[in-house]
């Protein structure tokens, strides 16, 4: 049995797949492009395993949809019922890419709400891992201070689960409350983006790290 499945192949499914490496979970890569996610499994280490995206059962308790807001919503769809009693984390920020200067998703919503309205009934979304960027997650910390993951989800038990896998990861859970929070998360984090796209702050180069100090 896996414990962790990242769909997807490109850069936050590296950075996740190294904390859950570091956090000594079972880890399996899929992925379209097969040859892509099977490198990624053997850059990861010899026990991660790798396959396709094909729609069929999933074998991780956590499921990662390490890919882009779109994206996200074909596989939700596409699994459906296959995704029941797992726990989904939603990474997306649907960001207007060409402009990062809106969202795509209407206001009073966010992309977590709408894969859960998307997901097959027993499917928890978590949305969790939106405000760390890929590099970062790779060391697992910011100027030595690890990493803070925002964590929202109307399931208790899925939020949970995800604290768990992010403590045991080196990293700092905040469980800042129902699903509904996803919508500040992402709102917060196009902010973020906009501050790493602006040439008058050329040295963040995406290694920031949003932190909470108290």
């Amino acid at each position: 049995m896996t414990d962790i499945v990242i769909i997807g192949s490109g850069n936050m499914a590296r950075g996740i797949g190294t904390r859950a490496v570091a956090a000594g979970r079972s880890v399996q890569i899929l992925g379209q492009d097969l040859a892509k996610a099977a490198a990624l499994a053997a850059e990861l280490g010899a026990s991660v395993t790798s396959g396709p995206v094909d729609f069929a059962a999933v074998d991780g308790d956590i499921v990662v949809l390490a890919v882009p807001y779109d994206a996200a919503r074909a596989l939700v769809t596409g699994y459906g019922a296959a995704l029941a009693g797992k726990t989904v984390i939603d990474i997306t920020n649907p960001v207007d890419f060409t402009t990062f200067d809106s969202l795509t998703v209407a206001p009073g919503t966010s992309a977590a709400e709408e894969l859960a309205k998307l997901a097959a009934d027993g499917v928890n979304i978590v949305k969790a891992f939106n405000t760390t960027f890929a590099g970062t997650l790779v060391t697992g910390s910011v100027s030595g201070q690890p990493l803070d993951v925002f964590v929202a989800s109307d399931s208790d038990t899925a939020k949970a689960a995800v604290e768990s896998f992010v403590t045991d990861a080196g990293l700092n859970p905040i469980d800042v409350g129902p699903l509904r929070r996803a919508r500040e998360l992402e709102g917060f984090q196009l902010l973020i983006m906009t501050l790493q796209v602006n040439p008058a702050h050329a040295s963040y180069n995406w290694n920031t790290g949003l932190k909470v100090l108290a």
